[in-house]
């Protein structure tokens, strides 16, 4: 099993600057570096507070500055925000500034916010649909002399400048979850991203059959498949149930966030109620606990080693919780010093 971070800015209050918390951000990242992890992924948002990303390329350049082992990837790039050449092109300049760093996660994207301000009209059928036909041209464009006559996109014959350094380029990693993305990623012979969100087990166990359907079902050489989970080591049991709450949190703004429903103000949402956030039984502090991978190490320890024997190769350690930069250091400690020797 290898290991990853997942991790944006966060921002809970007008009060907090960015300047510190893009501080915080890289010290995180230099954490997971020095701590042996294998790669770092930021992904890809817009106009929100929640998680401060408008272009992971521009971030990623910069955490290369401030690492030296680590891969750098995107976590994910939403690809109907980017014509195909300019993402080929963007993506290669990267690889080469990163000195042949980069690992390019793709997805459609998540959040209808996002999507009616960016590209009004689009849905998430359109999104997935512009997202296949345009993730399958990258490796032609690194390559060069692409010609493409396309549903969404049409060019005459482009190539990359500049290439990749990576030999065929940057590997490249679908976002996926439902059968047809599995077996898309798979036949185009690119790696798997999944995350099964606040969903437990059951969820996990699904999205490592649905890869391994669409291996069975291909020629070639099998992907990797990472899972991608919140996360939260704790000193005992007690920090466990305060972790447990902060999740909750996160995860009733992010359902807010993914319904679109509440009004939007300077880039935050307005806040949730007391009432409000009790009353999300699907949210629950004891979901959290039993859902997402929090506990003491040997806690999840034990977790991960179920991760591993159902087949995934890497696991992410999802940073993102709204909890303050002191908690998620320590948490983050521990996961590096106690949990994954246990993987060695």
């Amino acid at each position: 099993m290898k290991f990853s971070l997942f991790a944006h800015m966060e921002r809970q209050a007008p009060s907090q600057e960015h300047s510190r918390l893009y501080e915080e951000f890289i010290s995180l990242c230099k954490m997971a570096d020095e701590g042996g992890m294998r790669a770092i992924w930021t992904g890809e948002h817009h106009g929100m507070e929640f998680t401060i990303a408008p272009n992971p390329f521009l971030t990623i350049t910069d955490i290369a500055n401030h690492t030296s082992n680590v891969k750098l990837g995107t976590g994910t790039i939403i690809a109907p925000f980017w014509h195909p050449i300019k993402l080929a092109g963007e993506a290669a300049m990267t690889d080469l500034v990163t000195g042949g760093r980069l690992e390019l996660g793709v997805a459609r994207g998540a959040y209808s916010y996002e999507y009616e301000r960016l590209m009004p009209g689009m849905d998430a059928w359109e999104a997935g649909q512009r997202m296949r036909e345009s993730t399958v041209l990258l490796r032609q464009l690194w390559e060069g002399d692409c010609q493409h006559e396309g549903e969404f996109y049409q060019f005459p014959h482009t190539s990359s400048a500049p290439k990749p350094v990576q030999d065929g380029g940057p590997p490249i990693w679908i976002a996926a979850r439902d059968p047809s993305s599995h077996e898309y990623a798979v036949n185009n012979g690119f790696n798997v991203q999944v995350t099964p969100l606040w969903q437990g087990i059951e969820e996990i166990t699904t999205l490592m059959s649905r890869f391994n359907e669409a291996c069975d079902q291909y020629s070639g050489p099998r992907p990797n498949i990472m899972l991608l989970h919140h996360t939260y080591v704790a000193s005992d049991e007690k920090d466990v149930d305060v972790a447990a709450v902060e999740l909750s949190r996160f995860y009733n703004y992010f359902g807010a966030w993914f319904q679109n429903k509440r009004p939007v103000e300077q880039g935050h949402i307005k806040p949730l109620t007391q009432d409000e956030l009790a009353g999300n039984a699907l949210m629950a502090p004891e979901n959290m606990k039993r859902d997402l991978t929090v506990g003491t190490a040997s806690q999840v320890i034990e977790q991960i080693k179920r991760y591993e024997k159902l087949g995934y190769d890497e696991y992410s350690f999802w940073m993102d919780s709204g909890m303050s930069f002191e908690r998620k250091c320590a948490s983050l400690r521990r996961f590096i010093d106690d949990v994954m020797p246990a993987f060695a």
